[in-house]
């Protein structure tokens, strides 16, 4: 499975952006999607992942963030009322049936205060 994440970029605090990640390979076996994000210093954290149609989402980005997919093949990021605290590279995720996880190259999203 390879993934392509596209859509980062600077924008001001309070603004919206919208992440994309299309995928290509064998997505017959991808029982997960999802978003990571890893800000300098920190540990990458799943922000935001798709399993069977149900959306999850970490806290700090609840009711901020809408995940969504386009059949098996593309997935997004919708990112609104954006944050500081957001500024990280977001990747794209997919988890096989067989337990395999798949990351993309990474996005940087910069949110200005």
């Amino acid at each position: 499975v390879q993934l392509q994440a596209s859509g980062g970029g600077l924008v001001q605090a309070g603004s919206s952006l919208s992440l994309s990640c299309a995928t290509s390979g064998s997505v017959f076996a991808v029982i997960a999607m999802g978003w990571y994000r890893q800000a300098p210093g920190k540990e990458r954290e799943l922000v935001a992942s798709i399993t069977r149609g149900s959306p999850k989402y970490v806290d700090s980005v609840e009711g901020r963030f809408t995940i969504s997919k386009d059949g098996d093949r593309n997935l997004y990021l919708q990112m609104n009322s954006l944050k500081p605290e957001d500024t990280s590279v977001y990747f794209c995720w997919a988890k096989l049936v067989t337990g395999t996880e798949y990351w993309g190259q990474g996005t940087l999203v910069t949110v200005s205060s």
